[in-house]
């Protein structure tokens, strides 16, 4: 592709150029660049359709975990007195998308494979998809909204039911606000951690490592920001002195992280279970037959040979069948001069 290319490959969603003898300028100019042409074979329907995927995936997984996240404000403005006070810890906020919820969704960008390449080249159907966008629109976009609304309305009604007029198993009161908002933000970090397992086909270990050692992590630093010294040595940064301690020693705080989680996730993989059922689409149909052919692997015939009584064949082409090669070298078939005064052969 020569410098005439270079314009169309600029106007482009994503520019193509094929390195050739005609100058360097279209390769240059372009997004993506290779030797011959029969390598955008594998570019599209492989390459193209993974990271389609991955970043809508990324993009709808973004907005719903943001979505929580800033909702759960809205129901407690009604019960501050619109005061704008937050409902997490100021620690919280800040680690929230740069630390305990980065890792998993960048690993689901870089990382996500719905088929393997094998059968992405098998299967030229998996790629409409991406052409008609239906794995991110408008409608998509919705979808995230509506779910974000009703998971941040159980993350926040489900812990005030718990601790509210409730009391330890010492007989301590635990219904303050520090108490809700730990218990607020462990049930977001568990929720989104389970979303994004769900949403999640291709595991490696790095996969494992990021979603479920992110979710550690989020302990860890917990347990630090909430400790004894810290607290003590810097109370006006760290106020939530033996918060954790105090709260994660009680059954009733696990009952309802647990509870929270399964309430999220019960629409979010009912929708994934039924979706190919009831509302099923090309695609879907396409997936069906790549699961029929795991499950049952095609048999491939083995051919035996034939024994023949006899080694030596004609090289006329009658299969299964012995040649006549021996009746032709025999002479039997060769006709005999007729005799002058009849017409019949004499036998000698």
């Amino acid at each position: 592709m020569g410098a005439n290319d270079v314009s169309m490959i600029k106007a482009a969603h994503i520019g193509v150029g094929i390195s050739g003898q005609e100058g360097m300028q279209a390769m240059l100019n372009s997004d993506f660049a290779f030797s011959q042409f029969c390598y955008l074979q594998r570019l599209l329907l492989v390459h193209g359709r993974w990271s389609y995927n991955r970043m809508c995936k990324f993009l709808s997984y973004f907005f719903y975990k943001n979505f929580v996240f800033t909702l759960v404000h809205f129901w407690y403005a009604f019960f501050n007195g619109f005061s704008a006070q937050a409902v997490y810890d100021t620690w919280f906020i800040t680690c929230y998308n740069l630390i305990y919820t980065s890792l998993p969704v960048l690993g689901l960008s870089l990382f996500e494979q719905d088929v393997n390449e094998t059968w992405s080249l098998h299967f030229p159907e998996l790629y409409i998809p991406g052409q008609h966008n239906l794995y991110f629109n408008k409608k998509e976009f919705v979808k995230c909204l509506i779910h974000g609304i009703y998971s941040s309305f159980v993350l926040f009604f489900v812990p005030m039911g718990t601790i509210y007029n409730s009391e330890r198993s010492d007989g301590k009161d635990i219904s303050d606000i520090q108490t809700f908002c730990l218990i607020v933000q462990t049930s977001l970090i568990w929720m989104v951690t389970v979303q994004i397992a769900l949403k999640t086909t291709y595991w490696t270990m790095i996969s494992h490592f990021f979603i479920w050692g992110s979710l550690g992590f989020y302990f860890c630093i917990l347990f630090f920001l909430y400790s004894d010294g810290l607290c003590l040595m810097f109370p006006s940064i760290f106020q939530f002195l033996g918060v954790a301690r105090n709260t994660m020693n009680q059954s009733q705080i696990w009952l309802s992280l647990i509870l929270s989680v399964i309430l999220c996730v019960i629409p979010a993989f009912g929708y994934q279970f039924l979706q190919p059922l009831v509302w099923p689409v090309n695609v879907d149909k396409v997936f069906d037959r790549i699961n029929h052919c795991k499950t049952r692997p095609p048999q491939v015939r083995v051919r035996t040979k034939l024994k023949h009584p006899s080694l030596r064949r004609s090289a006329y082409a009658f299969s299964h069948k012995q040649g006549f090669g021996a009746l032709i070298t025999s002479g039997k078939t060769t006709k005999t001069k007729p005799n002058k005064k009849n017409s019949f052969p004499v036998k000698k």
